[in-house]
């Protein structure tokens, strides 16, 4: 099956970052990688609107809680295989990312992954090579950019 004849699905989520210049960002633990904030966009809901949902959902950070760059919006699509979505077949996944820096601590509220760390900013970095080490490039990129 082609990718442009796949079922498609959407996500969107943030890099959670502390410190100007960042001196660290949040990542989710799940039973076998790390990943980010993030969830499957629902009906009506814009992207930035589920990254909020998300955020909130996930870790306790409300809008209220941080700053979001209207500038940065990192994009990128790849092929999973879902057990029980569409019937077990393979779907084209859209996630979205924004770039947000904390701006009081708080204390996270973990729901749906048993763990959380903040990691030292120090580019480039290895963490997961499909989706979350290119989007650090790209943030890391876009900082030196700035």
């Amino acid at each position: 099956m082609s990718e442009s004849s796949m079922p498609q699905t959407r996500a969107c989520g943030f890099l959670i970052v502390k410190g100007d210049p960042i001196e660290s960002f949040l990542l989710m633990k799940h039973p076998s990688r790390w990943d980010l904030p993030k969830g499957h966009v629902d009906e009506g809901e814009t992207d930035m609107q589920c990254a909020l949902r998300e955020l909130e959902e996930e870790t306790g950070i409300t809008a209220d809680d941080i700053t979001v760059d209207p500038s940065f919006r990192y994009e990128l699509q790849y092929v999973v295989s879902y057990k029980k979505k569409f019937g077990g077949a393979d779907a084209l996944k859209t996630v979205v990312y924004f770039l947000a820096r904390l701006d009081r601590d708080v204390e996270l509220k973990l729901t749906e992954h048993g763990d959380a760390k903040w990691l030292p900013w120090n580019p480039p970095h290895d963490i997961q090579e499909k989706t979350i080490n290119p989007l650090l490039a790209s943030v890391a990129e876009y900082i030196a950019s700035k």
